[in-house]
This record gives structure tokens, sequence and C-alpha cells, in this order.
């Protein structure tokens, strides 16, 4: 994935397995043991997630994600 693609995807307000797949790179089954390990961390925070939903915003934090480097990036391509 480009800068654009990823900056697309990340500003969708909810994060699915497939979306965290293609932001980390990881297979199937290391992305389910990812996303469990972002949801165990949301929930103890007293978080309440819809089913199989993470909030996009949490996972660009948990990931550390640079938005504004993304930004710099996908407007240097055009």
């Amino acid at each position: 994935m480009n800068a654009k693609e990823t900056l697309n995807l990340i500003s969708k307000q909810w994060c699915n397995l497939q979306d965290l797949q293609k932001l980390t790179g990881l297979g199937k089954n290391n992305a389910i043991k990812l996303k469990n390990e972002i949801k165990t961390d949301l929930q103890s925070k007293g978080y309440l997630l819809p089913n199989k939903q993470l909030p996009m915003n949490e996972v660009v934090n948990y990931l550390k994600i640079n938005i504004s480097y993304l930004q710099k990036m996908a407007k240097e391509s055009y």
C-alpha cells in the first residue's frame, strides 16, 4: 500500500480484521492475535466495543502510525 491508500484506510471509523491485515502486513492468525491484544487493552480501559471491530484511531495509536509523514508522502507522490 502506498501512503494515499493507507490514509484512505485509516480514515475509516472502525477497523476490522482485513483492515488490520492491510495495515500491518500480517497473516490472518497473527492479525487475530493482535486484534485480541488491542481489544483486551481497550476493554481494560473501560471501552465497550462492537463485535469484531476496533476504533481506527486506537489502532493507529497502538501501531504508532505517523499520519503527518503519510500526508507528506502522499503530497510528494503527485
